[in-house]
């Protein structure tokens, strides 16, 4: 190592605002006038009127199923409608019917049986998803269960 081969480790710290001599007097390299010239201003995503990034790339990625739009309805919940006599063991249990009685809401679009609790009628369902457990039930009773395919 030599005393000329040594390479300058600090450069001078620039203080912009002091002076012309200062190489950033004036102006302290901000321009002239406009919103950035002043102090506390930061426009973020701003690309001088160019469509900014965020808005030029296309919408990706995942919209799962709205949980709050499927009605939930237990085996125990369907056998005490049987007992309390709200419909007939003879009609189709499916949504619309359920809607039609006011058992569910208007703004459930599907409908899942759970199997918690037991069933006691021989019913056919016709529901958008169903569990394992309300499945086995329901057809070792000898109801019918169709699926419908949305």
């Amino acid at each position: 190592m030599k005393l000329n081969s040594l390479t300058k480790t600090h450069k001078k710290k620039i203080r912009p605002g002091r002076g012309i001599g200062s190489g950033k007097g004036k102006t302290s390299g901000r321009g002239h006038k406009g919103q950035k010239s002043r102090s506390g201003v930061a426009i973020k995503s701003f690309e001088g009127g160019q469509m900014p990034l965020f808005r030029r790339l296309p919408k990706r990625g995942f919209k799962p199923i709205k949980k709050d739009s499927i009605a939930i309805l237990n085996l125990s919940k369907i056998q005490s409608f049987f007992d309390q006599k709200k419909f007939k063991l003879d009609t189709n249990l499916d949504l619309k019917m359920l809607q039609n009685n006011k058992i569910i809401s208007k703004k459930y679009e599907k409908l899942k049986i759970l199997g918690q609790g037991e069933i006691k009628e021989k019913i056919n369902f016709s529901v958008n998803f169903v569990s394992k457990q309300a499945k086995e039930k329901i057809e070792k009773v000898g109801g019918k269960l169709t699926l419908i395919k949305n």
